[in-house]
């Protein structure tokens, strides 16, 4: 293969090395987070007001308060909707239209709150993930270049 062809196909494959990954890398930002004592349920549900649901084994059902949180848990508010939860030095509100779920994170608890505002802005055109763009561009780029510098002359079956 041309050695200068190589130097290209080194630098596109190390361009995407660089490019951006946001909807792979999982988001380690919490809400609240809280040292993790080891023992369960981690938190409850303080209180309860309209449409909140709560994960359980066998899918979402009502919340209710004073309802144990652990791992995993994740509490649905609907628009007409609130709750409070405590998880360890964690006491949050959660509004009407969002979501909390509970993880850990190293040693930690970890309580995300994700509200309307982030539900809104998926699919307004603030909207800035050009993945899907990048890697069609990469396949394209990858086809060109091997199609470049096929060898014709030395085929296996002649």
């Amino acid at each position: 293969m041309n050695p200068v062809v190589k130097s290209a196909l080194a630098g596109v494959v190390a361009l995407a090395g660089f490019a951006p990954v946001q909807s792979f890398a999982q988001d380690a930002s919490c809400t609240c987070a809280t040292a993790y004592q080891g023992v369960g349920p981690i938190g409850s549900i303080g209180h309860v007001d309209g449409d909140v649901m709560i994960s359980q084994v066998a899918g979402y059902g009502p919340a209710q308060a004073g309802g144990a949180l652990d791992f995993g848990s994740r509490v649905v508010v609907g628009g007409k909707g609130s709750a409070s939860v405590h998880v360890g030095g964690c006491n949050l509100s959660v509004p009407a239209n969002s979501t909390l779920d509970i993880s850990r994170v190293e040693n930690k608890i970890c309580l995300n709150v994700l509200g309307s505002e982030q539900t809104a802005q998926t699919g307004g055109s603030n909207n800035n993930n050009n993945t899907p763009l990048y890697i069609f561009g990469g396949m394209a780029l990858g086809a060109g270049i091997l199609a470049a510098t096929a060898d014709k002359d030395h085929g296996v079956s002649q």
